[in-house]
């Protein structure tokens, strides 16, 4: 419940293109034998050292991604996503060719893995509507997801011993575990009443004074808690969780709590919390298991492309895009009569990519 969900678009998309599992994944959808059933006539919208991209291919290229992640339909009317998205496209067009024959073959290998997972997962027919609801082949489809494993294959080949040592010092957090029990005093109660603040902490320091004088945790989290009725049956305790799950203030106080001791209500966007640490456990390096390892060795890969397309992406390999106009959908009044701007529509025009910065991510420092 107290997960923090803020991304915005292009870490949503950093996220993608890390390939950690079938439902994460971005990338293009163009290869030789994508185009082998019909010549692509239309117009080419962007060049780049060693090959091009069509308007036919960015089009394709966004449906894949819309078929993966719907939600990100409201920003493929955005220009400035779009300038990200065909960049995304040009580095892994650009990757792939550069990938040698046993990252070729692995990348196929693991593309072949995750659809059959994805398919044994969501069920044959719903991997099928999937695709058709966005007209997608399951050809240029699988050659998508293998492009993805090639050109991470080729990143992961980067990565030294050293870089994934370095990586978990500076995470170390995401590998703290903890039991913890907790009382949520919300902003609003239990039959959807407003609280305010003041009536909230009140509240919180009266069950807190409670505790203090020995009355049982589980017990007053069942008659207190404004929690979900699952965590307040299982008498307010996250057993054995990830801290790395929580928002800033509640994990802080996960990480650093004194086992068993009771702490003094905790402020969050939800309201206050009474905790109890009482279990906690951290990870050295060399309790990582290999998955682990191969996870955060996968992670400086996304981050090392990252860097690439803000890099010499930018700098050096693109030539010119040159995005097509975006038609904006008119608004209808309640009369029915058109309330919108027509058939106005917004360029992004010609990019020259040696003047543009290139930020392709925010941080997001609020947990996950």
């Amino acid at each position: 419940m107290f997960q923090s969900k803020k991304r915005a678009w292009k870490t949503l998309l950093i996220a993608l293109v890390a390939v950690l599992s079938f439902s994460v994944m971005a990338g293009c959808g163009k290869n030789d034998s994508s185009k082998s059933a019909s010549k692509d006539t239309s117009k080419v919208i962007a060049t780049y050292d060693g090959g091009e991209i069509t308007e036919n291919e960015f089009e394709r290229e966004q449906r894949i991604v819309l078929a993966l992640q719907p939600q990100m339909e409201q920003f493929m009317q955005m220009d400035d996503f779009r300038d990200y998205l065909i960049k995304q496209e040009i580095a892994y067009e650009y990757l792939e060719a550069k990938a040698d024959d046993s990252m070729k073959t692995e990348g196929k290998k693991k593309a072949e893995e995750q659809f059959d997972a994805m398919k044994k997962s969501m069920g044959d027919e719903a991997v099928k509507k999937m695709l058709e609801t966005q007209k997608i082949d399951e050809a240029d489809f699988k050659n998508y997801m293998i492009r993805i494993y090639t050109v991470m294959e080729s990143q992961k080949a980067t990565v030294t011993d050293e870089d994934v040592t370095k990586e978990f010092e500076a995470t170390k957090e995401n590998y703290i575990t903890a039991s913890v029990r907790h009382i949520l005093i919300g902003l609003t109660d239990r039959e959807g009443k407003a609280r305010s603040q003041e009536d909230a902490l009140k509240l919180a320091n009266e069950i807190k004074a409670k505790l203090d004088k020995g009355e049982d945790f589980a017990t007053l989290a069942k008659e207190n808690s404004d929690d979900g009725e699952a965590n307040r049956e299982a008498g307010g305790l996250y057993e054995n969780t990830p801290i790395s799950q929580w928002v800033a203030e509640f994990k802080e106080q996960a990480k650093t709590l004194p086992l068993n001791k009771i702490s003094d209500p905790v402020k969050t966007d939800f309201g206050y919390h009474i905790m109890r640490v009482e279990a906690r456990t951290e990870k050295a390096f060399t309790d990582l298991t290999n998955e682990e390892k191969d996870l955060i060795k996968m992670s400086v890969a996304s981050q090392k492309l990252d860097e690439f397309m803000t890099g010499d992406l930018e700098k050096k390999i693109i030539k010119k895009i040159e995005l097509p106009k975006v038609e904006k959908k008119e608004e209808t009044g309640t009369d029915g009569t058109n309330a919108g701007t027509g058939n106005s529509s917004t360029n992004s025009g010609t990019t020259n990519t040696t003047n543009q910065s290139g930020n392709s991510g925010t941080s997001d420092t609020s947990g996950k």
